[in-house]
């Protein structure tokens, strides 16, 4: 493509050179630079990419975008910006012809539920016979085929690229996470949003390589709404005023306590051989009856926004009725089918709030007891450690402690410091440090009427033992084959 055809959207200053080459590629990793390629100096909190400049133009690149000064170099072309990463995106955008463009765009923003929702919507489309894409925490899936991702959202050329595929795949829909890294990084700068939806917000995220503060967490995430067309917004949430305020899109609510767009109402828990689940009936835009195999009221605001925006697509009604209540969401509070008599689930719990969050939503469905697998990640703040425990101990729960990717810290000793929190409220505990052994001991504990999570693990299908050893543990192969071989 023509530089000037790349820079056509975007605001610029042409230092020195010629507007009228091809560029072959855009890169912003100085190591895979190639001959024609136009280089983005990326200042990183780690590296800043105008230090490679001689170095990228060794390897050919024409075209380098900057936004400190440089020396110039004969022969190559300086473009002037700002923002780096927001060219960066822009760039992206043009470079595979505008993809959000050619599809209907929804992103999910919020603290918890992006993923589980996402997937709802993506079940519910592609059971009405649509083509849909899906960006994620989980990793990105294209008609049926999946690939991994690095981040919730992919750095702005990868997110093009991925969207580019859809496009060429025949997506008619593109429904992604949007994470408060990747609005505060401009990774989602120049995408055309039709929809964008708010889950719920809490502390989360805040630190100095992320968000300095709560409030600053909460602006990033409102950038979503001055993006999109129509935005999707919980009522009942605390900050729902504060998610609204400056928006500049159409405002569409839901709730489960006050009156909104999208109502739901009659809320009932449901217990099957080995499940939970939950029923409700809406009002408002869609008035009718609703299931779902995911446990726990937050299954219904995450239906609720599933419902809108399918119906807001105008996808008949029995195609979101049969897709909510087969759904099943990767690690996401998920059931895997054991024994009819007690209920084993997956989750990517991997903090203390998440923790008490399924520990309370588990306790409504009255189990006998709940039996909680789990660990903490190795080289991490140890008061995470503590803190799990604590919450297990403080709801009555049984904890199994075992590896959850130690990164090289033994496991014996990531456990001892959970310990100290199991101890505060006189939890009941047992170590069991390989973590395949952990599960299959839990399996055989359970009785009739318990509920057994594995927290931390999710989708994961890895343990990181130390900086050079990854191995593959899948948690729902494990429990599969000791299922298989009982």
């Amino acid at each position: 493509m023509q530089l000037k055809q790349l820079l056509n959207e975007l605001d610029y200053q042409l230092l020195q050179g010629n507007m009228d080459q091809e560029v072959s590629q855009i890169d912003y990793d100085s190591r895979k630079v190639k001959k024609n390629s136009l280089f983005i100096c990326i200042s990183g909190s780690q590296v800043d990419g105008h230090r490679f400049i001689d170095d990228v133009i060794e390897k050919g690149a024409k075209v380098i975008v900057v936004e400190k000064v440089v020396e110039y170099k004969e022969g190559i072309t300086y473009i002037q910006v700002t923002d780096s990463r927001y060219a960066l995106a822009l760039l992206s955008c043009a470079f595979f012809d505008h993809p959000s463009r050619k599809m209907t765009v929804i992103g999910l923003t919020g603290t918890k539920g992006k993923t589980t929702t996402s997937y709802m919507v993506q079940s519910i489309l592609e059971k009405a016979h649509k083509k849909v894409g899906i960006i994620g925490t989980i990793g990105s899936i294209i008609n049926g085929e999946f690939k991994e991702t690095k981040n919730t959202t992919p750095e702005s050329f990868e997110l093009q690229k991925l969207m580019s595929e859809m496009v060429e795949s025949g997506c008619e829909y593109c429904v992604m996470e949007v994470s408060s890294q990747g609005l505060m990084l401009n990774r989602v700068a120049g995408i055309d949003f039709d929809y964008g939806v708010f889950t719920n917000l809490s502390p989360d995220h805040i630190g100095p390589h992320e968000h300095t503060s709560f409030e600053h967490y909460m602006e990033c995430k409102k950038k979503l709404f001055q993006m999109c067309k129509v935005g999707l917004f919980n009522k009942d949430d605390t900050h729902y005023d504060d998610m609204i305020d400056g928006a500049t899109c159409q405002i569409q609510t839901y709730s489960i306590t006050k009156k909104s767009d999208l109502q739901a109402s009659h809320i009932q828990l449901s217990k099957g051989q080995g499940t939970l689940g939950v029923s409700f009936e809406t009002q408002g835009l869609l008035n009718v009856f609703f299931e779902t195999d995911i446990p726990g009221q937050f299954s219904v605001y995450n239906s609720l926004v599933a419902i809108m925006i399918c119906k807001l697509l105008n996808i008949e009604t029995p195609y979101i009725q049969k897709a909510l209540k087969q759904v099943r969401v990767k690690g996401r509070v998920e059931i895997v089918p054991y024994s009819d008599d007690f209920t084993v689930l997956i989750d990517y719990a991997h903090n203390a709030f998440s923790f008490e969050s399924i520990l309370e939503t588990i306790s409504q469905y009255h189990p006998q007891r709940i039996i909680c697998v789990y660990g903490a990640g190795g080289k991490r703040a140890k008061s995470r450690r503590y803190e799990v425990g604590k919450v297990v101990a403080k709801m009555n729960a049984i904890s199994i402690l075992t590896a959850d990717n130690p990164r090289g810290e033994g496991v014996k000793d990531i456990c001892d410091d959970i310990v100290e929190g199991v101890k505060e409220y006189n939890g009941e505990y047992v170590i069991i440090e390989d973590r395949k052994e952990a599960i299959q001991y839990a399996l055989d504990f359970a009785k009739k009427g318990d509920v057994i999570l594995c927290l931390g693990k999710g989708h994961e299908d890895y343990m990181i033992i130390d900086d050079k050893h990854i191995v593959h543990f899948s948690e729902r192969e494990i429990i599969e084959a000791y299922k298989k071989n009982k």
